[in-house]
């Protein structure tokens, strides 16, 4: 979906996350305890859910759940990630385009969504914690009722579906045409026991159709693990749900302190995002540390689009694997020479001018100063 008004050009819609917290080398991991189930909220603000200082890292799996009409003509290629600017006129392909439909790749006859990705953790690795989001637009050509929202069917490799509910406060909210809202669910118990491989999840709650707002939905599988082969390393993840397009100026701040890194420590961090249009320049996320601000981007996310309906930057296996998943991202960047330095404290700052986004998640894994 593409939104021009002219405030948003005049002033960037700015959601700001400052990310640092206290760890103390040997300490345990932490969770933070959800709230209450069966809740709903138009605004969550971004908090920490997990974090550890241990040897080992994080790893992602994701999909999308909807996608164009296979029968139109442009839908193959825009799957494709191709530039069909000329069929499409002067602007990039984006879901408002399309008569959009859901992906389902099982063979279940009593599901309406499904899709698949790999999670790959490491050869002697274990699991620590693991948290799945999904979300989407519940009004495009047909209106979904929220009262699905909390709840999909999840299959580890080689199993069978299980119902899983939403353990926090669900985000929802109705802004710019849309009906947009993300829910998440511990699932480290499942993902534990069952390791690597191929998961399922299905009946994520996206509307189909055409409109204006565009469709849009799809899963996360955020997945921390130690391995005593690898560095020591800071691991976190943030969640919190809002409208980017709703807020002015800097917007919210959460502040930690005492995230100590070595120079030229390596680092990944992870960003969960909806309803991003490839070819709206004007997004950005950037990391600043030791006083000095980056913009992160890879080759398959400009860094001044970043919000590009890509699911990227770490290698996994995806069933579909669409390069261009028409309004859902979820990325991996590299942090490198952003992390040169060295630094106490890390701050990411996700910028949209144009789109009107929601963000749902970050996960950071950065080297620790030993």
């Amino acid at each position: 979906m593409r939104i021009f008004p002219g405030f948003l050009l005049r002033r960037a819609m700015v959601g700001v996350f400052a990310l640092a917290a206290i760890w103390t080398p040997g300490g345990t991991a932490t969770a933070t305890p959800p709230p209450a189930k069966d809740k709903e909220s138009e605004r969550l603000a971004f908090a920490q859910r997990y974090r550890a200082l241990q040897h080992g890292g994080i790893v992602r799996a994701a999909n999308a759940s909807i996608s164009c009409r296979a029968t139109l003509g442009a839908c193959a290629g825009v799957r494709k990630g191709e530039d069909l600017t000329s069929e499409m006129g002067a602007k990039a392909a984006v879901n408002g385009d399309f008569d959009m439909f859901y992906v389902d790749v099982d063979s279940d006859p009593n599901t309406y969504n499904s899709s698949r990705a790999e999670v790959r953790v490491p050869q002697g690795g274990r699991v620590t914690y693991a948290r799945l989001y999904w979300g989407g637009n519940l009004k495009v050509g047909e209106q979904k009722p929220p009262k699905d929202n909390g709840r999909v069917l999840i299959s580890e490799p080689g199993g069978q579906y299980k119902e899983l509910l939403a353990d926090s406060v669900v985000g929802h909210r109705v802004a710019h045409g849309a009906d947009a809202f993300q829910a998440s669910a511990d699932v480290t118990e499942l993902v534990r026991a069952s390791g690597s491989g191929l998961y399922t999840v299905a009946q994520v709650n996206v509307a189909m159709g055409k409109s204006t707002a565009g469709a849009w939905g799809g899963w996360t599988l955020v997945v921390a693990y130690e391995n005593a082969a690898e560095p020591l390393r800071h691991l976190a993840v943030w969640d919190g749900f809002d409208a980017l397009g709703d807020r002015t100026g800097d917007g919210p701040l959460v502040r930690m302190a005492e995230l100590p890194f070595p120079e030229g420590a390596n680092g990944r961090a992870g960003l969960v995002a909806y309803n991003g249009d490839r070819g709206s320049v004007g997004d950005s996320l950037t990391v600043s540390a030791a006083g000095r601000t980056t913009a992160l981007g890879d080759a398959a996310n400009p860094p001044d689009d970043v919000l590009n309906s890509t699911i990227g930057g770490a290698v996994s296996e995806r069933v579909p694997a669409y390069a261009n998943t028409l309004g859902y991202d979820s990325d991996v960047f590299e942090l490198g020479t952003a992390l040169r330095r060295g630094g106490d404290q890390l701050a990411f700052r996700l910028v949209s001018q144009q789109d009107a986004a929601w963000a749902g998640a970050l996960f950071v894994a950065v080297d620790a100063r030993q």
